[in-house]
């Protein structure tokens, strides 16, 4: 697998929280459902990092696990077209975090800007672990185990991703320098005809003399055309080009995702934490219910009180809801008074149901029949062990590691 066909795969994980939120739909899933059909998938279930802030209350994992699962499927992530795995069950992410860990300077996990934040939000806990300082770099090993060269993102979390862009660096500069590189990496020039080795030299000298991103870009598609070079000095031509060696880990790149506009019913953010949320599967009744008891605009005390929607958290969900003639009706009505507060969130009840039945019809499925959650995994878990076995045999081999 080349570096540039790792930009077609994309690896991206949720901690086992149990069932999940309206948030975590129009936040993460819709997302997936999207990638899905454009990338090759694979979505895990972070156990492992789930044990690193609860390692002393781990009863609940289990089921949060399933519960998490059905409402990936109920949301449309399909195990057809993506491959979705519980990442304790592919040992190999623990040994490419071992290995990293052999190379990883230590002031590169406690820079991490959640670090820090982690342990001032989590006070009340014992956080002095190694598990929770290396928490970064078992993403860092969750991420380059598949050679994924896209990982989906907020804005806040791209520091993971940059700090395993570092280590990707760190470990191709290590180790990706082979006894004869460069000699070999001339020869490899050598076959591609004289037409594009002299592209090549020149995209190189522009990249390494110039800093043309321009000329790395095209230089990889022309290596990704050529025919008549192994697999092997296609990523030692990578490597040259950036002035490394051999690309053995590809560094990924962020796929930055839309943050959530998901407001929860008091309108702060959506979060259990906040108690705040509607369930990604919660009956209609109970939605109803939580949208007839938000709050509004506190000026509007009277019916007959004229409001201002811009200070009304039921505002916000119509604005992720409701079509621009609705929109405009809550306008209208509730600066003139002309609709309640119950008039208005009517329209927002009845959208969140319907968004919400095909989501229950696909949980039906899969919550009366265990045993295909459970195959669904299995099957997962195996197309993701191939593929992490993969990238340890070439990691073991560079390190000294392959013995016969």
């Amino acid at each position: 697998m080349s570096s540039v066909d790792s930009q077609q795969r994309v690896l991206s994980g949720m901690r086992p929280t149990g069932k999940l939120h309206l948030g975590h739909y129009h936040g993460v899933l819709k997302n997936w459902v999207k990638l899905q059909h454009e990338y090759e998938c694979f979505f895990f279930v972070a156990d492992w990092h789930a044990l690193t802030t609860e390692y002393d209350n781990p009863a609940g994992i289990e089921q949060s696990v399933w519960d998490m699962v059905i409402d990936w499927l109920a949301a449309g992530v399909n195990p057809g077209s993506s491959t979705m795995f519980i990442q304790s069950q592919v040992p190999e992410h623990a040994e490419l975090h071992l290995l990293l860990s052999m190379i990883t300077p230590l002031g590169w996990l406690e820079r991490v800007p959640t670090f820090k934040d982690q342990q001032e939000k989590l006070r009340e806990k014992d956080l002095a672990t190694y598990g929770f300082l290396g928490y970064p770099l078992l993403q860092s090993a969750d991420i380059l185990v598949y050679r994924a060269g896209k990982v989906p993102v907020g804005a806040d979390q791209v520091s993971h991703v940059e700090i395993t862009r570092e280590v990707a660096r760190r470990f191709n500069h290590l180790y990706g320098r082979e006894p004869g590189f460069e000699e070999q990496a001339e020869g490899a020039i050598v076959k591609m005809g004289k037409k594009n080795a002299k592209l090549y030299r020149t995209l190189k000298k522009r990249y390494q003399e110039e800093g043309d991103l321009d000329a790395l870009e095209t230089a990889r598609a022309l290596l990704k055309e050529q025919q008549n070079i192994s697999l092997g000095d296609r990523e030692r031509l990578y490597g040259y080009i950036e002035g490394g060696g051999k690309v053995i880990l590809p560094e990924p790149q962020p796929l930055l995702t839309p943050e959530s506009k998901m407001p929860g019913l008091d309108g702060q953010k959506m979060s259990k934490s906040y108690n705040n949320y509607i369930g990604l599967r919660e009956e209609p009744d109970s939605v109803a219910q939580k949208i007839r008891t938000m709050q509004t605009d506190p000026q509007r005390v009277r019916r007959t009180d004229p409001g201002d929607p811009d200070k009304c958290p039921v505002w916000e969900m119509h604005k992720i809801y409701s079509d621009s003639e609705t929109q405009d009706w809550v306008q209208h009505g509730c600066r003139s008074a002309g609709i309640g507060c119950l008039d208005c969130k009517k329209p927002l009840i009845d959208a969140i149901v319907e968004e919400q039945r095909p989501l229950h019809e696909r949980a039906r499925e899969y919550e009366g029949n265990p045993d295909l959650v459970h195959s669904i995994l299995q099957e997962g878990r195996e197309q993701a062990r191939d593929a992490a076995r993969d990238t340890l045999e070439e990691v073991r081999a560079a390190m000294g590691l392959h013995y016969r």
